[in-house]
């Protein structure tokens, strides 16, 4: 199932695509979520089991963690990488670089701002986009004429500072939202304030929140609300997994070609409504598949 879903994981969108492009950038945006699978000791053992924030409990359920590099105007998944809850978010983001390159804009959150992981991908030659932690101290080395500015970012093991990445700083509030007046502040390695604005930038950033859509389709309404992967082994749970990616791949394939055709945003297509014809569609002849 995986290496069918690395085959066949491709972009899909065109300059012509609503939402896929930004003066020439493709747009992607990694994050990561969980699933929940069958409380078995196999699975367990494997995957882990997270804590319980009411208590000292642990969780009901083991879980697999996954991270995804995702398309962001045709909400294709274009790698992921699984792992047992016990891994965290940025190891396995850290493996997502490997399918990223020139041309592209990659927008992540802050959880994932650190110089290695930041290397990883400018070293792919894609370009960035990421929040800043509210913490992180980013000293003004040039103002440039949109306000945003110059600085320098460094690795944690870099005590000295010989090492430094040289950012750019876009600082900005967001208004008429339910986070008034939350300060805002992100870097990226589009240096050149007259080729890409900091209030372009600023509105470009909310794209990020399109992953979350993204695991929306696949776990509320694909896979069901509160629904548990069934298998009790962790290969299977790990190919229940890869299916669900495939699916989800084949049904936005069929909604970005259906949209492309009548002159629509993909966004405009239904999901739900994609899903329950595809569902109505297949005629299952008894026996036909292993269960």
């Amino acid at each position: 199932m995986r290496v069918l879903f690395a085959t066949t994981a491709k972009p899909m969108g065109t300059e012509a695509t609503p939402g896929c492009f930004w003066r020439g950038l493709r747009l992607l945006a990694v994050d990561s979520t969980c699933w929940d699978v069958a409380d078995s000791p196999a699975n367990e053992a494997a995957f882990g089991r997270p804590g319980n924030s009411r208590g000292h409990d642990k969780a009901g359920f083991p879980q697999v963690r996954m991270a995804c590099l995702i398309e962001v105007g045709t909400h294709l998944v274009l790698d992921a990488e699984l792992a047992g809850c016990r891994t965290g978010e940025v190891t396995l983001v850290s493996r997502l670089p490997r399918s990223c390159g020139t041309g592209e804009l990659v927008l992540a959150d802050r959880e994932f701002l650190g110089v290695p992981m930041w290397r990883a991908f400018t070293d792919s030659g894609a370009d960035l986009l990421w929040r800043v932690p509210a913490n992180r101290v980013l000293p003004v080395e040039r103002v440039l004429r949109d306000g945003s500015w110059l600085s320098r970012i460094h690795a944690h093991t870099d005590r000295a500072h010989r090492d430094p990445v040289t950012v750019r700083v876009v600082a900005y509030q967001l208004h008429g939202t339910g986070r008034e007046g939350e300060n805002y502040r992100l870097v990226t390695t589009l240096l050149d304030a007259r080729r890409h604005p900091a209030r372009q930038l600023a509105a470009l950033y909310q794209e990020r929140w399109e992953a979350e859509a993204v695991f929306a389709e696949l776990k509320t309404h694909q896979r069901g609300a509160h629904v548990v992967l069934t298998s009790k082994t962790p290969d299977g749970v790990l190919q229940q997994i890869w299916a669900h990616l495939l699916v989800h791949q084949a049904l936005r394939e069929l909604m970005v070609r259906t949209a492309a055709t009548r002159g629509l945003d993909a966004d405009r297509v239904s999901f739900t409504e994609t899903l329950r014809s595809a569902r109505r569609s297949v005629t299952v002849t008894p026996g036909s598949f292993s269960p």
